[in-house]
């Protein structure tokens, strides 16, 4: 009978690094911020241009830029703060990595189109 053969665990950062690629915080944070708005734009026949953005990633944090446009008349700033909240969760829930800053800007108000 063979004996049992003994695995050593090593510490996380003993083990290497993750490197997520740059494309990857921006699709998570893109549909993050589509989230985020569906309940503003449901029941309007025009709808806005899906969210523009842009990631730094520096060492072991992310900065993320979302551009998006919004329904008007609305509560901009509660739709902004959605938005924001929203992508730092799922950024740094999905990816393990701390969210540094979410700037949000808005590019553009689409009136009409309420059914």
């Amino acid at each position: 009978m063979a004996a049992p053969t003994t695995t050593t665990r090593r510490e996380p950062a003993a083990r290497g690094r993750l490197r997520v690629a740059d494309r990857v915080y921006a699709r998570i944070a893109a549909r993050a911020a589509r989230e985020a708005l569906a309940d503003a734009w449901t029941g309007r026949t025009a709808k806005g241009a899906p969210p523009a953005v842009s990631v730094a990633a520096p060492g072991s944090t992310v900065t993320v830029r979302v551009a998006v446009e919004l329904p008007f008349p609305a509560d901009l700033a509660a739709l902004a703060r959605a938005v924001r909240e929203r992508v730092a969760v799922q950024v740094a829930g999905l990816t393990g990595t701390r969210v540094s800053e979410v700037v949000v800007v808005v590019e553009r108000l689409v009136t009409g189109g309420v059914s």
